[in-house]
């Protein structure tokens, strides 16, 4: 397990055997979500009722990549919950649900904030109205004059750089720009880039 756990206990003496219980399943949360980088559980005994012992709650804060995940599990009617193993692991089920949305949330947002991929222009046939574009990796990418923004082809230039959306299928001359956006010299390019003089 990568990420520390904290464990407190509110109104009930410390217990090795429940701490263990607790470590268990803050570990398996890493199945869920491998970026945990805090666990803080809190189990607390404050209800004692006539005809039943104490019920246990538990709080389960966690701290993942720009948020705090915090489950509190209390049932005051639950019997089950008499037993802090029942409520510890009621708890981290809650946590596991809330840290599955998290991580769908985040992939739906990286998804929808990819940052665009850029190149340069190794090779044009004006003529034809194609050309192809070098990537960082020294892949060639090929693209049709329909493909670049704007209508401007024509004004396009070999070495010039481009942010570019490749498609999920190759075309027969390999793999193949949906969209092509001239850069200026003033943008940076890539990470690390370095802008034209």
């Amino acid at each position: 397990m990568e990420f520390p756990v904290q464990i407190t206990f509110d109104n009930l003496e410390p217990s090795p055997a429940l701490e263990t219980v607790v470590r268990e399943h803050a570990a398996k949360l890493e199945r869920f979500f491998d970026h945990i980088m805090a666990c803080h559980v809190t189990i607390d005994a404050p209800h004692r009722h006539q005809h039943q012992g104490k019920l246990y709650a538990v709080r389960i804060d966690l701290t993942v990549p720009g948020e705090k995940l915090a489950v509190r599990h209390a049932k005051p009617e639950d019997h089950a919950h008499e037993n802090p193993r029942v409520a510890v692991r009621d708890a981290f089920d809650a946590a596991r649900r809330e840290l599955e949305d998290y991580a769908r949330r985040r992939r739906l947002d990286v998804k929808t904030h990819e940052v665009p991929l850029h190149g340069r222009v190794v090779r044009l046939f004006a003529g034809d109205g194609y050309g192809f574009i070098e990537m960082t990796d020294g892949q060639e990418v090929y693209f049709h004059r329909n493909s670049v923004a704007d209508g401007s082809f024509d004004a396009l230039k070999v070495d010039q750089e481009v942010r570019l959306s490749i498609a999920e299928k190759e075309s027969a001359h390999g793999p193949q720009a949906t969209t092509v956006t001239p850069v200026g010299k003033h943008h940076v390019v890539g990470q690390g880039a370095v802008p034209g003089p």
